[in-house]
């Protein structure tokens, strides 16, 4: 690799790492959000719903096609991320 385009790959892996920043930072605020709901949700069954989910990755999927954005790129990160919510629930649900 040339040292100009090598110069160029840092520059973009800064900025790249600048966009993990801030996506830490809304996965925060998300988790927080995903606390306050597992506190409303009485039984173990209410944390996985399929309906919702499906709600959910299909607006994702309009939303992509319309920024022209992968689709199959955002269908796998929200797909991985709610099953990575719904483990979390999982292990932070408390019987009431």
């Amino acid at each position: 690799m040339s040292p100009d385009k090598k110069n160029k790959l840092n520059k973009l892996r800064v900025k790249l790492d600048k966009v993990d920043d801030r996506l830490l930072k809304l996965f925060k605020n998300r988790t927080k959000l995903v606390k306050k709901v597992l506190a409303l949700k009485e039984y173990k069954k209410q944390i996985v719903d399929k309906k919702r989910i499906k709600i959910i990755l299909n607006r994702i999927k309009k939303k992509s096609l319309a920024e022209k954005i992968d689709t199959k790129v955002t269908n796998y990160i929200w797909t991985n991320m709610i099953k990575a919510y719904i483990d979390y629930e999982k292990r932070n649900f408390k019987k009431k």
